[in-house]
């Protein structure tokens, strides 16, 4: 019998599942366009080093989502951390500035890797022109968003049928490369390779593009009131997709740099048709493509799924419009968050959407994976018998190594972003004191403290949702 989550919401997502929806999202069209790139940013094989660091980091910042998400399973993941650990001194402030944020920076992402499918389908009409790739990408989304409505185990079913194809994808990717491996290729440093100054300057570059492909190891942590188990799968799925996508990595790395000279790799628009085209030919390269098609889907399918749950989380808190927090009669999902974010990203598909993502990725870099770090902090200090099923390794350590590098990232994202970062982010705050005036929260009422995750013990802590304790007090 399946077991029953909060609002309806069904547990029926096992641990091989959540790490399929982390590993699918995270090896989405990313690494089929970045891996010339991060060869360019570092000058050469060297490029080997920025994917070691983007997992060390990812590996930090995972420990953060880890501990977190196992305390807190919900639907919503940052969402509930920033409530809980800002509570007590902004109210609901960072919460707000993250849905704020969220829901259009998300469907902005996804619609890139809509556009990005519709580049790889040029490789078979190449007299596509600029409109036909748009509408081809609403096209996409509207399928995603019907292959998503429906109940979350059937979506799981399908998601790990997605997953399975990128195993397949990357796996003929890795044996291409590895049985036409030459070393005097993949280990063609030039002279200048380890000066200190040059390969510190291009590991910080490859560093950014190496996070940028690993991003999607937390997705399952937004799904917390679907996981079975999940003071034990959150953590292990995020660890466990990290890992896994690190080797995925390195190996298609290698594999390329090993059978195609990187001066040339790091020049190719489609790398990994290069590669295939260069080992099995014209047939092979056909192939390659469509399995990347597959992949890039399976990272957009995984996306909208979790994206789908934030305004939902945030709607039954009373922080957004109520009709977000309604649940399927029957499938027993948040269709109209669903509906409503499948919309957003079809309209984002017909712009161009670089600069403003920059600007909404550093939004989100201070109020989410920056916020949520001090949150865990904070409910460190404010929550200390809050029950911990995972607790962050070698504490502070990761938390301190994550923050540097989001700042990091928020600091290279380039002024004219943080510029208008700072802009978004005043309107947010502006969007925030006119919602709490109307609903009489502070700072124009009393400040609503709710530890809604400080439970008694309970002799199944993970598997069903708990009769939570909710100790509320006011206060100005």
């Amino acid at each position: 019998m399946a077991q029953q989550g909060k609002k309806g919401l069904v547990r029926e997502i096992s641990l091989f599942q959540a790490t399929s929806i982390n590993m699918s999202q995270m090896v989405g069209i990313g690494p089929f366009i970045t891996i010339p790139l991060i060869l360019s940013t570092m000058g050469g094989p060297q490029a080997i080093f920025g994917w070691i660091v983007g997992a060390i980091f990812a590996i930090a910042d995972g420990l953060v989502w880890s501990e977190l998400g196992a305390a807190m399973p919900g639907e919503g993941g940052s969402y509930i951390y920033l409530r809980e650990g800002f509570q007590y001194r902004t109210g609901k402030l960072m919460p707000f500035l993250f849905v704020w944020s969220t829901l259009i920076a998300t469907p902005m992402i996804m619609s890139t890797g809509m556009i990005g499918m519709t580049n790889y389908l040029a490789y078979f009409w190449p007299e596509m022109t600029p409109m036909d790739k748009k509408l081809i990408a609403v096209a996409i989304t509207v399928i995603t968003v019907a292959l998503l409505y429906r109940r979350v185990n059937s979506v799981a079913k399908i998601i790990v049928v997605l997953w399975s194809g990128m195993i397949v994808t990357v796996l003929l990717m890795i044996i291409a490369g590895a049985t036409h491996f030459n070393p005097h290729l993949a280990f063609a440093f030039p002279h200048d390779a380890f000066d200190p100054n040059k390969f510190l300057a291009g590991l910080g570059g490859g560093m950014l593009i190496a996070i940028y492909d690993y991003m999607g190891y937390y997705n399952s942590c937004y799904l917390g009131d679907e996981i079975k188990n999940p003071g034990r799968t959150i953590p292990l799925s995020v660890i466990l997709s990290i890992a896994a996508v690190a080797v995925i990595y390195i190996a298609m790395n290698l594999g390329i740099i090993g059978a195609v000279p990187w001066q040339e790799a790091m020049k190719s628009a489609n790398v990994a048709t290069l590669l295939i085209q260069t080992v099995w030919g014209k047939t092979g390269a056909t192939i390659i493509t469509l399995l990347i098609l597959w992949t890039g889907f399976a990272s957009v399918y995984v996306g909208l799924l979790g994206a789908s749950r934030i305004p939902y989380h945030a709607a039954i808190d009373g922080l957004f419009f109520r009709s977000f927090s309604k649940v399927h009669y029957r499938y027993q999902f948040p269709h109209i968050s669903l509906f409503v974010m499948g919309s957003v990203t079809a309209i984002c598909c017909f712009f161009d959407l670089s600069q403003i993502i920059n600007t909404l990725m550093a939004v989100s870099i201070v109020v989410q994976f920056m916020g949520q770090i001090v949150a865990l902090t904070v409910l460190r200090k404010r929550q200390p018998h809050l029950k911990r099923p995972f607790k962050q390794w070698l504490y502070p350590i990761p938390s301190i190594i994550a923050f540097i590098g989001w700042a990091y990232v928020f600091y290279s994202s380039g002024m004219q972003a943080i510029e208008w970062a700072i802009g978004w982010t005043v309107l947010g705050i502006v969007a925030f004191l006119i919602w709490a005036k109307v609903e009489k929260q502070w700072p124009f009422g009393p400040k609503q403290i709710t530890e809604n995750y400080l439970h008694h013990e309970d002799p199944e802590p993970n598997e069903s949702v708990m009769g939570l304790r909710s100790k509320t007090s006011s206060s100005h």
